[in-house]
């Protein structure tokens, strides 16, 4: 690995203190933290911005998440103490993973730009896809120093001081969905997220049994309402959930004892069964947060779950008009602005190739197969909670097989 080095660890620091590593995380981990993005984001900070928070993964049962986090965020706060001369003496202080969509941008600016933000030392973004092949736009410049622009690409990071040395922008987003990893460091330990995070754990884990432990659970409705002005109005706009299955060319349809008279809030946590085309899957999903992650599960692992569907059984059922009208009707409701839903998430990358190579039987694989993930990571978790609450740190744990 080249290392790009703009900075400085002597005691006359260079005036624009940064580091570009190429290659710093493997295709398997940027793969496998946009597969956690796209099936677990939320509205985020900014417009057109969503984001995946670790406290996020928390609250919606999907804790065992964390698990591919923690030997990437160990390996990047090593990196900072290394080339910043700060051995031993930062914390992590806010992980996110984070998209920008089309339209959004954000104008030069230092990571500490407010009086909140003041306890933020270094910053380091991973880029997990790649410009001009998922999306257009949105370069991230420096306004002083070298270098002046970067391009990003799967697996690069680029880790800078958070205070006035770094000033930054990001250009706007022209087309399709930049997808990073972000951490901030500090040296207040007062601000450590660890400490938070192992109380949230320790505290969702007690009043939850293992063997529901993978099973999503959504959060309060407006965290996935997505509308150009970012109003909370259900009136405009779309659900984000249903729109990342809709871009991948998938309807849903609600559980025969529901209703599609519920408002938002009601229909999010109702079990669902998958449509494509005039065909139905005889399926069913806690709720649409649940069908989203073994969706963005094949699309991860599509090629390798073929082979394991072979012996599976699967009922497809074909709509009849009224089925169509229910679930046309149930889309009104999750969706207002299905032109916003394509500006918004078009695929850069999925319209050169054709989309989302599809079949039935490779989605009951990817079903089975996500709850063996889930379920590995879950127990990965529990094992390791004793430890990280003893030292109230998130941390790799050398357990005996």
């Amino acid at each position: 690995m080249s290392e790009v080095c703009c900075g400085s660890q002597h005691p006359h620091p260079h005036p624009h203190p940064r580091l570009i590593l190429p290659n710093f995380l493997s295709p398997q981990e940027c793969e496998e933290l946009q597969f956690i993005h796209k099936s677990s984001s939320t509205v985020g900070y900014r417009p057109n911005v969503f984001s995946t928070t670790l406290s996020h993964l928390i609250a919606t049962n999907s804790c065992h998440f964390l698990i591919p986090f923690i030997p990437i965020r160990e390996r990047l706060k090593d990196k900072v103490e290394e080339f910043f001369s700060c051995e031993y003496e930062l914390f992590i202080e806010f992980t996110a993973l984070i998209s920008w969509s089309r339209g959004s941008s954000i104008g030069w600016h230092t990571d500490d730009n407010r009086p909140y933000l003041k306890q933020r030392h270094f910053a380091a973004v991973c880029y997990l896809n790649n410009y001009a092949k998922d999306f257009n736009g949105g370069l991230f410049r420096f306004q002083d120093g070298d270098p002046v622009s970067i391009m990003p690409r799967a697996g690069d990071v680029v880790m800078y001081t958070a205070d006035q040395r770094n000033i930054h922008s990001v250009d706007e987003i022209t087309d399709g969905e930049r997808l990073t990893l972000t951490l901030w460091f500090t040296r207040d330990g007062s601000h450590d997220e660890d400490v938070k995070l192992v109380s949230l754990l320790s505290h969702h884990l007690l009043h939850n049994d293992m063997a529901a432990s993978y099973l999503p659970v959504p959060a309060s409705t407006h965290m996935y309402w997505f509308s150009q002005d970012q109003a909370s109005s259900y009136q405009f706009g779309f659900n984000i959930c249903w729109a990342r299955l809709h871009i991948l060319g998938y309807d849903i349809s609600i559980s025969q004892h529901s209703t599609c008279d519920s408002d938002v809030s009601e229909l999010i946590v109702k079990p669902v069964k998958l449509v494509r085309g005039d065909e139905l899957l005889d399926h069913e999903f806690v709720n649409i947060l649940h069908a989203l992650q073994v969706i963005h599960f094949y699309c991860w692992q599509g090629s390798a779950l073929k082979t394991k569907a072979l012996d599976m059984d699967m009922k497809l059922l074909k709509l009849s008009d009224e089925h169509r009208e229910k679930i046309n009707s149930l889309k009104s409701v999750l969706m207002n602005d299905e032109d916003l839903v394509l500006k918004v998430f078009r695929s850069v990358s999925l319209e050169e190739n054709g989309g989302i190579c599809f079949d039935w039987m490779g989605i009951v694989a990817a079903t089975s197969a996500w709850e063996d993930y889930v379920t590995k990571l879950s127990k990965q978790i529990h094992l390791q909670l004793p430890y990280w609450r003893m030292h109230e740190s998130i941390y790799m744990v050398q357990l005996d097989e």
